[in-house]
């Protein structure tokens, strides 16, 4: 791989293009990334195909260190790669929470020897992971969790529950918030990283009102954790844990690709509704709202990008991912409910020969998305931090 300067940001894009051509399957083309999906246990082919040329590239993650298997490359080298994708209509097949929360975190937190055997599966796309931090009694107060982990010498036992531990039943590792220590709160919980193909764990996958199941609950009954595994100081979770949480608001914010943007807004309205004289959507007034949105996303894209920018140079995500997770639920869930306008009754059908299969995903996002305000923090708890955190206002919860 050629070492690209600042002015040879153009070579890169033609040698970017040219391998995008080479290697992307054409039978991929337009489709949606399957990662957030059920079919992800169950790759085609050409899925299979082009994940491993990503992965043995490192361009899944093309910014992360090329001693670990990622790219190495520049960030204005990882935006090319981003922009070449989209214009090849082709997605990232590495991606989940290994990439999007996982390990930038282990990047920044763990020992060499942790880096090197989890950080290069995690780059080829080989190994799923997935969450543990929310409980039955421990959700907007995740520091109430009660998941205990007791020394055994050289490992930990664990017992304890977790929900809504996203892609658990696809996952081979769980990153977890344990409790270590029971006569604190924050200070009491380490990080620990837990080998989900064991006996003790036990997944039960949660129906939603979209007919998926991407969230599940885990049951650990004495699994097991090697004390190799624990991330951190002990005790010294709650930190890790904090900052993980902004690197999942940063990827939750960082893009439609994950929610599937499909065909424009204008397209869709333009097929469905129809055009007047000069060629644009018939109804003025939907037409006012859809550009309107697009406009929303194409601001909030630029601003994400320059955020992303900025972090490389700071010391990460900062708070004001926050306001980015926010703006980009609402933005998406915005859309949703204007495909679901468009469509019509066509895009409220769930099965039957009269929906064609656009539209019933159609209805199944529209559904889904409204999660979106609720995991990775809440819209409240996001409200709640940039009012702190950034504002500086006064927490009135203390004043009374």
């Amino acid at each position: 791989m050629a070492d690209f300067g600042g002015t040879d940001l153009e070579a890169f894009r033609a040698e970017a293009r040219a391998w995008i051509e080479a290697n992307f399957p054409a039978s991929l083309k337009g489709k949606p990334n399957p990662m957030m999906r059920e079919e992800r246990a169950n790759p085609s082919a050409d899925q299979e195909a082009w994940r491993k040329a990503m992965g043995d590239k490192g361009w899944g993650v093309p910014t992360w260190p090329a001693a670990y298997g990622g790219g190495g490359l520049s960030p204005a080298e990882g935006r090319i790669i981003q922009q070449e994708l989209g214009r090849a209509g082709a997605y990232n097949p590495i991606g989940g929470m290994g990439v999007m929360m996982f390990g930038p975190t282990l990047l920044e937190y763990g020992t060499e020897d942790q880096k090197r055997e989890h950080i290069p599966p995690i780059v080829k796309g080989d190994l799923q992971w997935c969450q543990g931090y929310s409980e039955p009694g421990a959700g907007s107060d995740l520091a109430s969790l009660q998941t205990r982990a007791e020394d055994k010498g050289d490992h930990f036992l664990i017992n304890g529950q977790k929900i809504w531990t996203s892609g658990a039943q696809f996952a081979q590792w769980c990153f977890c918030l344990v409790r270590t220590d029971t006569s604190k709160k924050h200070e009491g919980i380490s990080f620990v990283l837990i080998d989900m193909d064991q006996p003790g764990v036990e997944v039960r996958p949660i129906q939603l009102i979209n007919g998926t199941s991407p969230f599940c609950e885990t049951f650990f009954t004495d699994a097991r954790a090697e004390k190799k595994n624990l991330v951190g100081p002990l005790n010294g979770g709650w930190t890790i844990g904090k900052r993980l949480l902004q690197h999942e608001r940063s990827g939750l914010s960082g893009g439609g690709g994950m929610f599937g943007m499909g065909k424009s807004l204008e397209q869709l309205a333009k097929e469905y509704i129809g055009v007047d004289e000069q060629g644009r959507v018939a109804d003025a007034d939907l037409r006012a709202r859809v550009i309107q949105n697009d406009m929303d996303w194409r601001a909030f894209q630029q601003t994400a990008m320059r955020a992303m920018a900025e972090s490389k140079g700071n010391s990460g995500p900062s708070a004001a991912t926050s306001i980015m997770k926010n703006a980009a639920t609402s933005t998406l869930q915005t859309r949703a409910e204007l495909t679901i306008e468009i469509m019509g009754h066509q895009g409220l059908g769930w099965s039957g020969d009269e929906f064609n299969k656009e539209e019933k995903e159609a209805v199944r996002s529209w559904l889904g998305g409204k999660a979106t305000t609720i995991y990775g923090g809440s819209q409240e708890i996001q409200s709640n931090i940039i009012s702190k955190r950034i504002l500086g206002l006064p927490d009135l919860t203390q004043s009374h």
